[in-house]
């Protein structure tokens, strides 16, 4: 027996690679595109993505492919090149947080601020010459990281070794991200880059979420007014350049307004009702991306995780009641809203629902009944048939 269970573990590791992530990009509506119609369901979502016309796709398909653009060959010397800069730039790095984290201790307090702030503002300088220049774009993001990193920690050692008995860590919080989100803002008015967009909007978002705490209003407020907000700044962000940033700032959004949703309605009502009304508007905005046929990984997951709540909180309010069976009349409906919608994310949650109401329902009122699984056989062998009529009915319309 120890041994059937270690080839089963075995197997398991082994082949999760091979079927592990497809099955969660199956089941989310990720998965590769298999078929005709899914393939042009994908170029259609490509095209509103950046903004292609038909006439652009014709232009790109009957082009020679000689006028193709061919990608440039980088030189060994470049290339070495490259290697070289991010293995100095990787053991200065590690060469001054080896000596803070060594000497820290025993350091002062203007070395301190030195060693954080100063190192910060010199990658800064570092920064902002690369930008003028335009000659190592690789450099651009790492860069743009550590120096924020660096910046933002020294902002707060700068304050404690000020403040040393200070306590108010939200004020100290609110002026280092207010700080940070002027030195990013500027830098994002000089130069268009992702990063720096990211950054900016990071730290202007904790400065509100941070502020408005200040001012003593509720956490469900806070997440209502800033997730919406998020949510419009993603919509946005759509139309620009920085259009790789809309879709995790929809995500980001999404969750903040439905979290500060589900508060206020858990404090209204009851956890139950909280889930089942958060759970209907998740899948509603996942509705939405769906007609709108953008950002598919987002409505897989918004089906996915609001059918979830909703139908954890329905059963929530019908259990042990003369409703129950109501729960089930519910996810056998929504069978045809997956059938509609064409939603792998949907029909696994509801096939989970189903299966597991009538395993709940079975145990409660039928644990040794020996007709009970023999009705549910049959009903099912009954509603094959009907759909295999159903299909051979529609192929001869």
């Amino acid at each position: 027996m120890i041994w059937l269970v270690l080839v089963i573990i075995v197997v398991v590791l082994v082949g999760g690679g091979w079927w592990g992530w497809p099955l969660l990009a199956g089941i989310l509506g990720v998965s590769s595109v298999t078929d005709k119609p899914g393939a042009l369901e994908s170029i259609a979502q490509l095209m509103r993505k950046y903004d292609i016309t038909p006439a652009e796709v014709e232009t790109a398909f009957h082009a020679p492919a000689s006028s193709r653009p061919v990608p440039v060959q980088r030189s060994k010397g470049d290339i070495a090149k490259t290697l070289f800069i991010y293995l100095g730039a990787i053991f200065i790095l590690a060469g001054i947080s080896t000596y803070v984290g060594t000497f820290w201790e025993s350091m002062g307090g203007v070395m301190r601020v030195f060693m954080t702030l100063g190192v910060g503002y010199i990658l800064l300088i570092v920064l902002v010459s690369a930008l003028h220049e335009n000659k190592y774009p690789r450099l651009i993001l790492p860069l743009a990281l550590a120096s924020v990193f660096m910046m933002t920690g020294g902002w707060f050692v700068l304050i404690h070794e000020v403040f040393p008995h200070g306590n108010n860590w939200r004020a100290a919080v609110l002026s280092v991200f207010g700080v940070m989100a002027l030195h990013q803002g500027a830098l994002l008015g000089k130069y268009r880059l992702t990063v720096l967009a990211f950054t900016t909007l990071f730290f202007v978002y904790g400065f509100m979420q941070v502020g408005l705490d200040m001012l003593d209003v509720p956490f469900a407020y806070i997440a209502i007014v800033l997730g919406t907000s998020l949510f419009l700044v993603a919509i946005a962000l759509e139309k620009t350049s920085f259009c790789v940033l809309a879709e995790p700032a929809l995500l980001i959004g999404t969750i903040w307004l439905n979290s500060g949703l589900f508060d206020r309605i858990a404090n209204a009502t009851s956890a139950s009702w909280a889930g089942l009304i958060t759970g209907l508007c998740v899948m509603s905005a996942a509705y939405g991306l769906h007609k709108a046929g953008r950002y598919s990984r987002l409505t897989g997951l918004g089906y996915f995780i609001g059918s979830i709540m909703a139908y954890s909180g329905l059963f929530d309010l019908v259990h042990n009641t003369s409703f129950e069976l109501v729960y089930l009349a519910v996810a056998a409906s929504m069978l045809y809203a997956c059938v509609v919608l064409q939603s792998r994310a949907l029909l696994f949650t509801t096939v989970i629902a189903m299966l597991g109401f009538i395993g709940f329902y079975t145990a409660k009122h039928f644990a040794n009944s020996l007709g009970w699984p023999i009705t549910l056989v049959l009903m099912g062998v009954a509603f094959l048939g009907v759909g295999t009529i159903a299909m051979r009915v529609k192929r001869q319309i």
